[in-house]
């Protein structure tokens, strides 16, 4: 045996062995090719990027085998019809916010957010660790979906008005843009609610068709130009603290999925999550400052419109409930949730965040070589 030869040979022989596992593994995964709708404009990288993300982290966990292309709102499929799309299998999926469908049965928005409802992380920890997916994918069997948490914008800001709220009576008669079950609380406080697309929120607020409308935050809310035709910008969005995407899926589509590519969907929409709230989180500050350096009036709205609002939630969630037996089996699990959640944030997160706001405002305060004050 001619040693040097096996030797020198040694590299090449692992080499082709590495060169001939990986096709063996390819070769048992098919090739498949969906589309996902989205409900959201392509303007958007944050929003809409998260679909995107989702298709991207599939594609190469799976060496291409398993592509999603997306389709930004009325491509293939209108905004709000993307739950029909996925029902009836017209697509595969759609990226999307599960509250646009209250129409269809409020119990969606639970998917979605609540107003007065829960944080990002309450959210995520009742969907992933408190029993929330299992309550939710019963209710979205009748629908033929299955939903994966696909992203999250954190807490919004409660939109831009061309007049200012100076109390609840001026709710009275607004044209409002708002998503989910919130049209449904300031509808009992006289207000119109309007359901409209993204896309379309410039054009209906620069008319005056609508007087007021919300959206996201302001990375978001500049990218669309608000700012430009609404002067006032208030919070908080007490609707939605923390609003939850979701990547629909067509049931039967997705059970015939191989379990590595239920597998690899799962984790996209994970990474997708992690990935959209980190982004709100660092562009939002820059592009508030921005917006309030070119004009833009910041306003809470007032405590009296709080606290009916709240009252109204309430009363209607549960008239709802009485109502709607699959939107009281989800409700009564979701709210026992929140209200343990809100118990333990309290103690921890809020007495925490709370201290350190109020030492920084004092510091911001304090005369140039000063001590803060106590």
């Amino acid at each position: 045996m001619n040693r040097r030869r096996f030797v020198a040979g040694a590299p090449l022989a692992a080499a082709a062995a590495t060169t001939l596992a990986a096709p063996a593994i390819a070769q048992t995964m098919p090739e498949l090719r969906w589309r996902m709708a989205s409900s959201f404009p392509k303007s958007l990288d944050t929003i809409y990027g998260a679909g995107e993300h989702v298709a991207k982290r599939v594609a190469a966990l799976t060496d291409n085998k398993f592509q999603i292309r997306t389709f930004a709102a009325g491509e293939i499929v209108p905004a709000f019809g993307t739950v029909d799309a996925v029902q009836q299998g017209t697509i595969e999926c759609a990226h999307t916010a599960s509250y646009y469908f209250v129409g269809k049965d409020p119990t969606f928005a639970f998917d979605g957010t609540v107003p007065f409802g829960m944080n990002f992380r309450q959210l995520n920890a009742w969907l992933n660790a408190g029993g929330g997916h299992e309550v939710m994918r019963e209710f979205f069997e009748g629908y033929n979906i299955v939903s994966l948490q696909a992203g999250n914008t954190g807490a919004q800001m409660g939109g831009w008005f061309r007049k200012e709220i100076r109390n609840v009576e001026d709710l009275k008669g607004l044209k409002f843009r708002i998503g989910g079950f919130a049209g449904n609380v300031i509808q009992k406080l006289g207000a119109v609610p309007q359901q409209i697309a993204g896309g379309d929120i410039y054009a209906s607020l620069e008319r005056g068709t609508i007087d007021a409308a919300e959206w996201i935050g302001p990375y978001d809310d500049e990218k669309l130009g608000f700012n430009r035709v609404a002067p006032f910008y208030y919070y908080p969005g007490w609707w939605e603290g923390g609003l939850n995407l979701s990547l629909h899926i067509n049931k039967a589509k997705y059970d015939e999925l191989p379990a590595i590519y239920k597998e690899t969907l799962n984790s996209a929409c994970r990474d997708a999550t992690i990935e959209t709230m980190a982004k709100y989180d660092a562009q939002n500050p820059p592009a508030l400052r921005r917006l309030l350096a070119n004009g833009t009036q910041l306003r809470p709205f007032p405590r009296d419109v709080m606290q009916a609002c709240y009252r109204a939630t309430f009363e209607l969630y549960d008239e709802t409930a009485a109502a709607n037996p699959r939107f009281k089996k989800v409700y009564d699990h979701f709210k026992a949730f929140r209200d343990t959640q809100l118990q333990w944030f309290r103690v921890a997160e809020n007495s925490y965040d709370s201290f350190v706001y109020l030492m920084q405002a004092q510091e911001q305060q304090a005369p140039a070589g000063g001590q803060p004050r106590r």
